[in-house]
């Protein structure tokens, strides 16, 4: 005998006019079981759990709209579709009100109750079928894609198709699936290393065009000087270690409020805060801050980031002085580090409405990504990239930068953009390295004295400055870590090996620190 898709309970006083439709549920593997009022009914949900539940909303005792909250206390989690001929406005909203799962007016024909019953008991299976058969077809044309000449816009194709699908199965937490894009993201990464490796060191000499990709010193220039000319107030939102599959999370609780143009950019090398942010507010690479504004740059890769990052609103000035941009007033600019600071902005946020440029920056999801490391129980609530990603949503949708968006929302004449200054990966491989006791302390690159690791897990430079970088002293074999892979000194190896294992850092070469987002939000 097949296997029963579903137990379903019919509420109806004229259930005997329904046969037809009942024998066709029967028929196509589901169990039905009837009750002609709902005094009845209640009984029968004492006794036992239901998949889904028909109810009529007009019965002889008491009525459905009257039945429907009894049901619901007794067992929560059954979808109730409600079936009336009464088409009043009035009706519909009680029974919405009364958390009505669905709503179908009679006269119902098979279909429609076949759908009904497939939308709450085999959605699921077919859901996921579907994807199965969507997701392999595209996993072939991937790896054949990887196959041939790829140039950065099919890098940027491959990745957010990857994103979404990883995001699509998180609704499928049993997909046998999982596994499978796990190790067709890892053999993508081991792709792109080799494409950053081939193609990196040109891109710094030569202009942006559609095979190159616009690099962090370019994205002003490219997406926020043309906003300039115009009259609106511009934000530019600058979300610290921001992966784009955080940003699609982010963008769902937005939708809404806001129509969406994104395009992607490729942060710098190292993709860490210090080179990658300072970077793009200045529109300059590291060694020409370094060469033009020294005041401003701090070589020490070792001190915490807001000493690393503290002229960011004066390389912004910088820049929007050697454009000879013309701004109403003088740009705002500000930094949120903490929660008592970020709801006070949300407050005043209609008071930067008066700037023509505000520049905010956000650390929020570097905390979350960096304490995940420090603390077990983040690890324990977040155990794995879905779970990331519900980490983040949760984050957001309770946090001052949610408030302050939606409060921006209501007003017509503002453009604002969202970006990040890189991304981060999921560390699951570490390699041994060799370095001194200057050498950075960062587990993705090491900038230092006669720094060693085996080629296959990261990129050499041994000249800085090919990659627009400040030399620091005399450098030798600096490191960039590929792929998943960080890096482990050889003292108490298997203890720092365990501990940084599954965190998420920044810093090296993967998709996902290097491909980021940079959207712009429109007021619906």
């Amino acid at each position: 005998m097949d296997k029963i898709k579903g137990k379903i309970l019919w509420i109806d006083d004229e259930i005997d006019l329904l046969r037809p439709h009942i024998i066709l549920l029967n028929q196509r593997g589901f169990d039905v079981a009837t009750a002609t009022n709902g005094e009845d009914a209640i009984e029968m949900l004492k006794q036992q759990h239901f998949d889904l539940i028909f109810l009529d909303e007009s019965m002889v005792g008491i009525s459905g709209l009257e039945t429907l909250p009894i049901l619901k206390e007794i067992d929560p989690t059954t979808p109730i579709v409600m079936v009336t001929k009464n088409e009043a406005e009035s009706v519909m909203e009680e029974a919405i009100g009364s958390k009505i799962d669905d709503y179908l007016t009679k006269p119902v024909n098979p279909t429609q109750i076949l759908m009904a019953a497939k939308k709450f008991l085999e959605s699921s299976r077919i859901e996921e079928e579907k994807f199965t058969q969507n997701y392999l077809m595209g996993f072939n044309e991937i790896s054949r894609q990887m196959l041939g000449q790829v140039e950065w816009k099919d890098w940027v194709e491959i990745y957010t198709r990857l994103v979404q699908w990883s995001m699509e199965l998180d609704r499928m937490p049993n997909s046998t699936l999982t596994q499978t894009l796990q190790d067709q993201f890892r053999n993508a990464n081991a792709e792109f290393s080799k494409f950053i490796e081939r193609n990196y060191i040109n891109w710094l000499d030569t202009k942006y065009e559609d095979a190159n990709p616009v690099l962090s010193p370019h994205l002003l220039d490219t997406y926020l000087k043309p906003l300039l000319s115009q009259s609106k107030t511009v934000f530019v939102f600058v979300v610290d270690c921001l992966r784009l599959d955080q940003w699609l999370v982010m963008q769902e609780l937005l939708a809404s409020y806001y129509s969406f143009k994104t395009n992607y950019y490729c942060t710098i090398l190292p993709t860490a805060t210090q080179f990658a942010r300072n970077s793009i507010f200045s529109g300059l690479y590291p060694i020409e801050i370094k060469k033009h504004y020294p005041q401003w740059w701090n070589s020490d890769t070792n001190s915490e980031d807001h000493k690393l990052n503290a002229f960011e609103k004066e390389l912004l000035e910088a820049w929007i002085e050697r454009r000879r941009i013309k701004l109403r007033n003088r740009p705002g600019y500000v930094k949120i580090f903490d929660t008592e600071f970020g709801q006070k902005i949300e407050r005043d946020i209609m008071q930067y409405t008066q700037n023509h440029l505000n520049a905010f920056v956000l650390n929020a999801v570097d905390m979350i990504a960096h304490s995940r490391s420090d603390y077990a129980i983040l690890k324990e609530i977040a155990p794995d990239e879905s779970a990331y990603r519900s980490l983040t949503r949760s984050w957001f949708r309770h946090s001052s930068f949610f408030g302050m968006l939606k409060a921006l929302s209501k007003q017509k004449d503002i453009s604002i953009i969202i970006t990040t200054d890189h991304g981060s990966v999921r560390c699951m491989r570490g390699v041994k390295v060799l370095g001194d006791r200057d050498t950075s302390t960062n587990l993705r690159y090491k900038f230092g004295k006669n720094v060693k690791a085996e080629s296959r897990y990261a990129m050499q430079i041994a000249r800085p400055e090919d990659y627009k970088l400040p030399a620091h002293g005399i450098t030798v074999n600096n490191i960039i870590a590929k792929e998943d892979y960080y890096f482990v000194y050889p003292t108490d190896y298997h203890h720092y090996l365990n501990k940084y294992r599954d965190s998420f850092q920044h810093g090296g070469i993967s998709m996902e620190e290097m491909i980021c987002p940079v959207v712009q939000l429109t007021p619906r």
